[in-house]
């Protein structure tokens, strides 16, 4: 299978407000690289962290061994901790004893159907820590956000 690096952001002009997205496909063995971003009028900081990998995902031709690079914990501990949880309970998540709908919840089904074709490895980096890749894709979202502004 392809290895292939996928650096991704989202964000946000206020939280709600105007929102970018940003990825960088990477594949490993040519080194050759791929970006994109995107952006909507009025959404959420998550939302765009969400749909920068979704983007990514989906612009791979064939399944691929991944290794996702986020600074969102959001997206890392939805990807490993709690989704399968929420399947288990019809997408829904437990708040104060009760249970509710996730949030997000098209988004979290995309992303579930696409780790269903790839092998991904979520990697955490930490935001605006002079991570090269990670500061090119936080720019990507910004500049695709900065036409609602």
């Amino acid at each position: 299978m392809v290895e292939i690096y996928l650096f991704t952001d989202g964000g946000c002009s206020g939280n709600p407000g105007p929102g970018g997205w940003g990825y960088l496909l990477r594949h490993l063995a040519t080194g050759k690289e791929k970006q994109d971003s995107g952006a909507e009028p009025e959404t959420t900081n998550n939302r765009m962290e969400l749909q920068a990998v979704i983007e990514g995902l989906k612009a791979l031709n064939k399944p691929c061994h991944v290794e996702l690079f986020t600074d969102s914990v959001y997206v890392g501990k939805g990807m490993t901790e709690w989704m399968s949880k929420w399947k288990a309970n019809g997408w829904k998540r437990k708040e104060k004893k009760k249970l509710v709908p996730v949030k997000n919840v098209e988004l979290w089904q995309q992303l579930d159907a696409l780790l269903e074709i790839h092998h991904v490895k979520y990697t955490r980096v930490k935001g605006h820590s002079g991570h090269e890749e990670n500061d090119l894709v936080d720019g990507l979202a910004v500049e695709a956000y900065q036409k609602y502004l």
